[in-house]
Formats: structure tokens, sequence, C-alpha cells
């Protein structure tokens, strides 16, 4: 894939992704992408990982994401309200000129 031995978070998506199918050995996972055995199974490691957490984590994803578009449209409505304040003082200001 790479000839510097750095990998995409694709790639090392992918090569995760068939190391955990099983349908190839690690060796021959290792002769196909030139990544060393250590690395596919700390890649397919850490995928399982995450997806385990994905699972477990739903709820406070869900939470968090509401949390966050909540944070959003307060701030939204924040910039508003300075926005006509400002333009409201830069009219008050021009009377003085």
């Amino acid at each position: 894939m790479s000839s510097k031995n750095t990998f995409s978070a694709a790639e090392k998506y992918k090569i995760a992704l068939e190391a955990i199918k099983g349908e190839l050995t690690h060796s021959q996972i290792t002769s196909k992408y030139h990544v060393h055995a250590t690395q596919i199974s700390n890649w397919k490691r850490q995928a399982l990982e995450y997806l385990q957490a994905a699972f477990s984590n739903k709820l406070e994803v869900c939470k968090v994401v509401d949390d966050y578009e909540e944070q959003l449209t307060e701030l939204y409505k924040q910039i508003g309200q300075l926005k006509v304040e400002n333009d409201f003082l830069k009219k008050k200001c021009d009377v003085f000129k």
C-alpha cells in the first residue's frame, strides 16, 4: 500500500477488517500489505475495542450530541443579539460625529 510504511486510517481499517474477518491468516495479510504481524494484531485489537465502545456508549454519545446542539443554538442566539447591539451602537456613534 504505502512505501514509507505509513498507513492512512482507511488502510488501517481495511487491514484490521480483514484480520477480524479471518478469511486470510496473519501471514497472508502481512505479505499482502507488507505490515508486520504485530501491527496487524494491534490494529485488530484497537478496532474491536472501538467497536465494543460504540455499542456500550451509545446513550452517552447521544447525550453529548444533544448537549452540543443545545450549546450551539444558545451561542447562535448570543451572536445574533450581540450583532444587533453592535449595529445599534454603531448608529448611535454616527450621531455624535
